[in-house]
C-alpha cells in the first residue's frame, strides 16, 4: 500500500521543471496572490478527473484532500473566488504549451505506435468540432444569431490519436479557413472529409511536400487523363482509379497540377465515397485505408466530449473556456499514456470512470490500472502475546 492517493500519483507524472520553465517565461506568477500556476493547473485537472459542475466543487473537492495536498506540490486548496479571478486573468496560452510540452514526453509512449500501414509517412487526422455555448452568458462566443460556439479544430496523430495542434476559433469559422494555420511536415500525409476540399488550401499543402487524401465535392469538374488498372480479384470494393485535370479554370488556376482520384464502395453505408490525392504510387486500397482511418479523429472528439468537462463550463470570459478546453486536452493526453503504460486492456470510459470513482483512494497507481480488480490486503501487524504468569 502507499501513502499517496490516485490523485497525487497521477499529478507527479507531470513534468512540474517544464512547466516552471513555461511559468518564468510567461510570467504567469506575477500577482499571483497565493494562488499560483502550478495549483490553478492541479485545480484544473482536478475539475476534469472529477468533472467538478462549479468552483464551488473544485475547491471543496481540493479541501477534502486535507493532508494530501503538499503531494501535488499545493500548500492549501484555493478558494472559488481565487479560481474564478484566476481563470479570468492567467494568459491561457501557458496550459496550451504546456500541453506540447507534455505531448513531447508523455506522448512518446511505446503503446502509441499502431503499424496498420506500410507507408514511412506520418499521418494526420484533420477535422473540427463545434462546442456549443449559451450566446447571452458567451457574448464574445458569435455563431448564429441566438447561438453562440467555439470550433476547434484539430490536426490528430494517428499514432495514439492525440493532437498534434488545435486551433480555437469562434463557430463562424470555416473548416478549410481554420486549418490554414496547421504546421505542416513534409513527407506527412493529412486526411480530411469534403469540408476541406479547397483547392488554394491544397496547393498550399503540395508545395510544402506535404501529401493529402480528401473526400471530394460532388460537383467537381475534371477531365480524365488516365485510368488505372483496378485489382482483379482483390479489393472488390474500389470502382475507379484514376488521374484526372481540373476543368474549371477557377479551380484550376488554384490548383493547377494532376490529381488521383479513387472512387470506393461503403458497404456499411451503402454509399460511394469519392477520394482525391496528390499521391500517384499508393495501391488504391490503402487511399481507401487512410479515408476509414479518419473515424479515430470523430471517436476523439466523441471521448472528450463525453469523458471529460468540456460542453459545459465553470467561466464565461474567453480566457476561461480557452483554460477549461487546453486542461481538457492535458488531461487526456494523461489518460492516454496511462492507459499505454497499463498491463490491463482498459477501454478509455472505463479508466475514466474507475479513476474518477478512486481518485483519493491510497493504493498504487501502477499496480491499480495493471490489475484493477485485485484486492490489495495490507500485511498484518506481528502480534506478540505477552507472558501471562
Amino acid at each position: 500500500m502507499t501513502k499517496l492517493t490516485l490523485f497525487s500519483q497521477i499529478i507527479s507524472k507531470l513534468d512540474r521543471l517544464k512547466f516552471s520553465k513555461l511559468v518564468k517565461e510567461k510570467q504567469t506568477d506575477k500577482h499571483h496572490k497565493g494562488y499560483n500556476s502550478w495549483t490553478h493547473l492541479v485545480a484544473m485537472l482536478f475539475c476534469q478527473f472529477a468533472k467538478s459542475q462549479s468552483v464551488r466543487d473544485i475547491s471543496n473537492g481540493l479541501r477534502s484532500a486535507t493532508g494530501n495536498l503538499n503531494h501535488m506540490g499545493i500548500q492549501k486548496a484555493p478558494s472559488k473566488s481565487s479560481i474564478s479571478y484566476q481563470n479570468k486573468q492567467r494568459s491561457w496560452e501557458l496550459f496550451r504549451e504546456y500541453y506540447y510540452q507534455l505531448l513531447g514526453s508523455l506522448g512518446q509512449q511505446a503503446g502509441f505506435k499502431q503499424i496498420k500501414f506500410r507507408i514511412k509517412s506520418k499521418i494526420f487526422l484533420l477535422d473540427a468540432t463545434t462546442i456549443s455555448l449559451c450566446l447571452s452568458l458567451f457574448d464574445w462566443a458569435k455563431y448564429k444569431t441566438a447561438k453562440g460556439a467555439v470550433k476547434m479544430h484539430t490536426l490528430l496523430d494517428y499514432d495514439g490519436n492525440l493532437p498534434a495542434y488545435v486551433n480555437i476559433t469562434d463557430g463562424k469559422t470555416a473548416d478549410n479557413k481554420g486549418a490554414y494555420d496547421i504546421p505542416l511536415l513534409k513527407g506527412s500525409v493529412i486526411v480530411a472529409d469534403r469540408f476541406y476540399n479547397d483547392f488554394s488550401l491544397l496547393n498550399v499543402w503540395d508545395s510544402k511536400g506535404v501529401y493529402f487524401v480528401i473526400r471530394h465535392k460532388e460537383n467537381i469538374q475534371y477531365n480524365i487523363i488516365k485510368e488505372n488498372e483496378l485489382p482483379d480479384n482483390r479489393h472488390q470494393h474500389i470502382l475507379k482509379d484514376e488521374i484526372i485535370e481540373l476543368k474549371n479554370k477557377s479551380s484550376k488556376n488554384k490548383y493547377p497540377k494532376r490529381l488521383r482520384r479513387v472512387a470506393i464502395w461503403d458497404e456499411e453505408n451503402k454509399q460511394v465515397i469519392e477520394l482525391i490525392t496528390n499521391h500517384m504510387k499508393w495501391t488504391a486500397n490503402t487511399i481507401s485505408e487512410l479515408y476509414r482511418s479518419r473515424w479515430d479523429i470523430e471517436i476523439f472528439f466523441r471521448d472528450i466530449k463525453q469523458l471529460l468537462h468540456i460542453k459545459s463550463f465553470i467561466g464565461t470570459s474567453q480566457n476561461a473556456v480557452m483554460i477549461q478546453i487546453w486542461t481538457a486536452l492535458i488531461t487526456i493526453l494523461i489518460l492516454k499514456a496511462l492507459k499505454a503504460m497499463a498491463k490491463y486492456s482498459w477501454h478509455l470510459s472505463n479508466l475514466v470512470a474507475f479513476i474518477r470513482l478512486n481518485l483519493f483512494v491510497k493504493i498504487n497507481l501502477q499496480q491499480w490500472i495493471d490489475k484493477p480488480f485485485e484486492e490489495y490486503e495490507e500485511p498484518p501487524e506481528n502480534l506478540y502475546q505477552g507472558v501471562l504468569f
